[in-house]
C-alpha cells in the first residue's frame, strides 16, 4: 500500500479542501438565514442552498476525508508514532463534531427554533478557519 501512499494523499487533499469549503459557507447561510427569518421567499432559497450544501457536498467530502486520512495511516503506519498526527486527528474529530453540530442549527433554522443570531453564526463560522491553520501548520511545519 505504500506505492499508493501519493495517491491517498492526493485525493485526501481534494476532499478536505471540499469539506473546507462546505465548513466555511454553510455557517455564512445561516447568517443569511438568520438575518432574513422574516422574509419567508427569501429563507426557502437559503434553506434549498443549506440542504445540499450539508448534504451533497459535506457529507461526501466528510467521509472521503475519513477514507483516504485511514488508507494514508495504512499505507504509512509509521505516521502514528510521530506526535503530530495525534494532534492533527484531534483537531479533524473536534472539525467532524462541529459539522454534526452545523447539521443541528440547520434543522433548528429549518423548524423556526433556533435562538441564534447572525451575529453569533459570523463568529461561529471562524472555527474551521482557526482548526485549518492549525492543520496546516502541523503537517508543513512538523513542530514536533
Amino acid at each position: 500500500m505504500a506505492d499508493y501512499y501519493l495517491y491517498f494523499k492526493f485525493l485526501h487533499y481534494i476532499f478536505f479542501i471540499s469539506w473546507m469549503a462546505m465548513l466555511f459557507y454553510q455557517p455564512r447561510l445561516y447568517v443569511y438565514h438568520a438575518e432574513n427569518i422574516h422574509n419567508p421567499e427569501y429563507v426557502k432559497v437559503v434553506e434549498v442552498m443549506e440542504y445540499k450544501m450539508y448534504k451533497y457536498i459535506g457529507y461526501p467530502a466528510l467521509i472521503g476525508s475519513f477514507a483516504t486520512g485511514a488508507l494514508i495511516l495504512l499505507a504509512m503506519p509509521d505516521l502514528l508514532k510521530t506526535g503530530h498526527i495525534h494532534l492533527k486527528l484531534m483537531i479533524v474529530i473536534l472539525m467532524a463534531a462541529y459539522h454534526f453540530h452545523l447539521g443541528s442549527y440547520m434543522k433548528q433554522l429549518k423548524n423556526k427554533t433556533c435562538k441564534r443570531d447572525g451575529m453569533f453564526f459570523r463568529a461561529y463560522n471562524e472555527v474551521p478557519t482557526v482548526c485549518m491553520l492549525v492543520i496546516i501548520w502541523i503537517m508543513i511545519v512538523n513542530p514536533f
